[in-house]
């Protein structure tokens, strides 16, 4: 039974790809992963903040007391000259290299231009297979109108693609006002991969220390059905493969995916509850319901349930809300 899929034109032996996590902190981890069976691993995310911070904290620290002798500026050079990183991250890349033979991702979190875009070039020489930009960007400004916000995204991806040769990957919100538009506008502009979706961390608000927290809520099952309707959408019509993630916790959860046109499926939430090893699980009741319905290859099934190929298209469309309306049984 062939499970091996195209990702990006990274070759893998199947669908299954732990997303960004803290789980990739720990090289130890990332052997279970691939012993487990994942086909690539995407690591825990770069934040812009973090190369910012260190920056600034270096310029600090340079010229510490340099002001009590003007001439002793001028052995230093201002901060935009630095490009200077979390070392650390550097240096995760090359060990997770050495320690597996399966595709490392890099992934970076930022919403602005800036050294971060330029930082993925150091994770490349570093060994990373790919780069996913992660561009978190929350719009707060009521004078910030919607194109300067997918701008954004689309300058971001430019600036990383003109830095790197391996292949850049997009990790999408679902939050644009067209969605199909901004990704065609991002596969024009050169994605090799679309992620579906970004899970936004919504605060929420300690009402005994009266102040606002993070509250992090893992995906269950059911999120899955909005990557869904997109990587149907999507499929046949952009050149950009198609990751799905959010929701995706057992077998049949990746062969919906598969189906609908996605190239891989990326786990989180599922490792978090049930460990790492549940991927081996989720492969093992693929391998079944792939023979029991008579599938003999992932690429069988990509796409076959996709906008394009399925007998109803319009089931992915406003007609699917007006059925599911009447689906509703009455009250009693």
């Amino acid at each position: 039974m062939d499970l091996t899929t195209t990702y990006m034109g990274l070759r893998l032996a199947n669908p299954l790809v732990p997303s960004s996590s803290p789980l990739s902190e720990e090289i130890d981890n990332i052997r279970r992963m691939e012993d487990a069976g994942a086909s690539a691993v995407v690591l825990y995310s770069l934040f812009e903040e973090q190369l910012s911070r260190d920056r600034l904290e270096l310029f600090h620290h340079l010229t510490h007391g340099s002001e009590s002798f003007a001439e002793a500026l001028t052995y230093f050079p201002e901060p935009p000259e630095f490009h200077l990183g979390p070392e650390g991250y550097l240096d995760h890349i090359r060990k997770a290299k050495e320690a597996v033979s399966i595709p490392i991702i890099a992934s970076l979190n930022g919403c602005s231009m800036g050294g971060w875009t330029d930082f993925a070039r150091r994770m490349q020489e570093a060994g990373a297979d790919a780069v996913e930009l992660n561009v978190y960007y929350l719009p707060v400004s009521l004078e910030t109108p919607g194109h300067e916000v997918e701008q954004t995204c689309i300058d971001i991806l430019k600036a990383v693609k003109s830095s790197v040769t391996v292949p850049v990957a997009i990790k999408l919100s679902a939050f644009y006002s067209s969605m199909a538009n901004m990704a065609y506008q991002l596969d024009q502009a050169g994605a090799d991969g679309l992620v579906l979706f970004n899970r936004f961390y919504q605060p929420d608000i300690d009402l005994d220390q009266l102040e606002v927290v993070p509250n992090v809520l893992l995906s269950r099952p059911q999120a899955l059905r909005l990557p869904l309707r997109w990587v149907a959408i999507l499929y046949g019509r952009v050149k950009a493969s198609l990751a799905a993630t959010s929701g995706i916790h057992e077998a049949s959860d990746v062969i919906k995916m598969l189906m609908a046109g996605a190239s891989v499926t990326m786990l989180c939430a599922t490792l978090l509850r049930n460990g790492i090893d549940h991927t081996r699980t989720i492969l093992a009741d693929m391998r079944v319901w792939m023979e029991e319905h008579e599938y003999e290859s992932v690429r069988q099934m990509q796409g076959s349930m996709s906008h394009a190929h399925c007998e109803d298209p319009a089931a992915f469309e406003r007609v699917q809300y007006m059925r599911a309306l009447q689906s509703i049984p009455p009250l009693d």
